[in-house]
């Protein structure tokens, strides 16, 4: 796993939807941000700098703005030097006001990117973390084939050459649609769920031992492929052992943990005569099945138990 960063100048290039405009600071812009949360530094500008955040986006919405304002300029001047002393990385202010004279200035000695926002604050948030959110989430890469199967994103995986993307290419045909193949770069987006992508290489194509790279988009056309998915089922294909014990009822179910995240997990045995697309159509679907509360294998179970305890009672009936 690896931590990932982003440069404050990728943000306003690539954001334009933040309406960032640089006041001061230029020499800062290529600074990089690796924490995914934003300060409000309404508490540190009264004095009270325990537990800073510096190390985060520094937001100064209309609160922080009005407050500056009221200050005499001896009292602007011994905040902005205790202020200024942490490291920081940006500061924005927002609702289009635009930053003292005395911010400007230090921040332009410091080289620390300022710019103003004529959003509102609580949007301007809104929108800056789901940027940073994405941008700075744990990733993985994992060898495999990412699919879209009946809406639920399936990651298979196995040994180089045993047949994963021969079966993925299966998939699309039928009228599934491919994510990523060979690498898989993996995101954790939260604590409970993982998003798969491709990188902007490798994207919409597939290598076919004995035919190639080849490009599901232009073959298949653009219903065939999607840029990212969440995965929801990791489904391991192996070569058919009769030393290996494989699961014949569904009632254990099995996890692969990813960047701290448990997802299901299958193994499926391959061998002359087993269709493994159909089996990998019927494993998403058992899967919306038991997302939905409907366990097929459990049910049986306990249909089977409460049949054996019938016929149970039944014999002791009899015998009495």
């Amino acid at each position: 796993m690896s931590i990932a960063s982003i440069s404050v100048e990728t943000i306003v290039r690539e954001h334009t939807e933040l309406e960032l405009k640089l006041i001061s600071g230029e020499k800062g812009i290529s600074k990089k941000i690796s924490n995914s949360e934003i300060n409000r530094p309404g508490l540190s500008l009264t004095g009270f700098f325990d537990f800073f955040a510096h190390d985060r986006i520094q937001v100064f919405g209309k609160g922080e703005w009005a407050y500056l304002n009221s200050l005499t300029e001896e009292k602007l001047n011994s905040i902005a030097e205790k202020f200024f002393s942490y490291s920081l990385s940006c500061i924005i202010f927002t609702h289009g006001n635009l930053p003292q004279k005395k911010i400007i200035e230090k921040t332009e000695d410091l080289n620390i990117p300022l710019f103003v926002s004529p959003m509102s604050t609580h949007k301007f948030i809104t929108l800056i973390s789901d940027i940073l959110n994405k941008s700075l989430a744990p990733r993985t890469m994992r060898h495999g084939v990412l699919i879209e199967v009946f809406g639920i994103g399936i990651l298979l995986s196995g040994r180089s050459g045993v047949g994963k993307s021969e079966t993925a290419l299966e998939l699309i045909e039928r009228g599934h649609r491919l994510v990523a193949d060979d690498m898989v770069e993996i995101r954790r987006y939260s604590e409970s769920y993982l998003i798969g992508t491709c990188s902007d290489i490798l994207s919409h194509h597939m290598e076919i031992r004995g035919l190639g790279i080849i490009n599901i988009k232009d073959i298949f056309g653009v219903g065939s492929v999607r840029d990212s998915k969440l995965i929801e089922l990791i489904i391991n294909i192996e070569e058919w052992s009769e030393d290996v014990d494989y699961d014949r009822t569904g009632l254990d179910e099995e996890t692969d943990e990813i960047l701290g995240v448990k997802v299901p997990f299958l193994k499926i045995p391959i061998k002359p005569g087993r269709n493994i697309p159909i089996i990998v159509e019927t494993a998403a679907m058992n899967q919306r099945l038991k997302k939905m509360g409907t366990f097929g294998a459990r049910e049986f179970n306990n249909k089977l138990t409460n049949y054996i305890e019938q016929i149970k009672i039944e014999k002791s009936h009899i015998k009495d």
